[in-house]
């Protein structure tokens, strides 16, 4: 098969003005565009998705979107195949079919750092006493299992000589597996770390202090559908920008959006959730280069060509620049 897939003064102040009046005109609900949108986890920073659909944005937008709770690596394989147009997932998940020829693409950039926690049982005080032990991890190749192996070379532990990976499922299912002795560590998020400390679970590193550059979560689609379909892949985005700023500015909405699909125990577990995704989600969701650089580094060994690739190649910000450019989401802000 084969490989997946700049006028004078006046004429560009007409441009951006018109700009401007494409990204406010009213989209008509009955004339609303059907798409599919999956994510791969119900995390925190996957929120930007389900609070656009529970505000009500993308119908604003002239979008109906069929949101799909699917396996992270099927929303990769869901994409590709063209079953959803676009997917939340991290730029771990994003850069090795892109490597191998698919045209997938990020266009928004939600977080970009990785917010893991090592946590590993009571016996376990310190990285070294790692050695030989069994890690948790969702899938190879996910967001987890890539956090794992640059973050453990950093403590002096080699991932593929000093410990064994055991591919648990979601990260909803990794603390009971740490809690069950199925593993001995895992990574893990804000809240979900925490109950591991409450069970008697040591932190040995927090890779949001370390700020590794790394491109989590964002969306992604593929060249193919934008260049088909350039103005609904224009009001997704405006959607997505559209529900980060709703996010910022209308916590009962957002709370709301998170415990539907996260089903938290208590409201300290989404307050202490819903004030993380106002940390690191960003206002203007460009994805990170250098994030999708540390990822072409840590693949390099695996995949050749992540030697010489260009991160910039796995990005395709047009339309978000469009509407910074035009002022809007500065303008959202004020």
């Amino acid at each position: 098969m084969n490989r997946f897939w700049q006028l004078g003064r006046f004429a560009m102040s007409a441009i951006w003005l018109l700009v401007v009046a494409v990204w406010n005109l009213p989209q008509s609900s009955s004339a609303a565009d059907k798409l599919r949108i999956g994510y791969g986890a119900p995390t925190a920073t996957m929120a930007p998705l389900w609070i656009a659909q529970e505000g009500a944005i993308f119908a604003r937008n002239g979008l109906d979107v069929e949101v799909l709770y699917l396996e992270s690596a099927l929303v990769q394989r869901a994409l590709i195949a063209g079953e959803i147009q676009f997917g939340e997932m991290t730029g771990a998940l994003l850069s090795p079919p892109r490597l191998q020829g698919a045209d997938v693409v990020m266009v928004l950039g939600f977080v970009d750092r990785l917010l893991f926690r090592l946590v590993a049982r009571s016996e376990i005080k310190a990285a070294a006493d790692l050695k030989g032990k069994r890690i948790g991890t969702s899938r190879y190749g996910a967001a987890i299992d890539r956090a794992a192996r640059l973050l453990l070379p950093r403590l002096g532990v080699n991932p593929d000589k000093d410990v064994i990976f055991i591919q648990i499922g979601s990260e909803a299912t990794l603390l009971p597996a740490l809690l069950g002795k199925v593993v001995d560590a895992t990574l893990l998020q804000p809240p979900r770390y925490k109950k591991a400390v409450e069970a008697g679970m040591n932190v040995l590193a927090n890779l949001e202090e370390m700020n590794v550059p790394f491109q989590h979560t964002g969306l992604v689609t593929t060249q193919r559908f934008v260049g088909k379909n350039p103005d609904i892949a224009r009001r997704v985005v405006k959607s997505f920008v559209d529900g980060i700023h709703l996010m910022r500015t209308n916590s009962q909405v957002a709370k709301k959006a998170i415990n539907r699909h996260m089903r938290l125990n208590n409201d300290h577990e989404l307050e202490e959730t819903y004030q993380l995704l106002k940390r690191v989600a960003l206002s203007k969701p460009y994805p990170t280069i250098e994030g999708i650089k540390t990822i072409l580094n840590d693949l390099s060994d695996q995949i050749p060509a992540a030697k010489t690739a260009d991160p910039k190649e796995f990005v395709d910000t047009r339309f978000l620049e469009e509407l910074d450019k035009s002022g809007y989401i500065d303008r959202l802000y004020r």
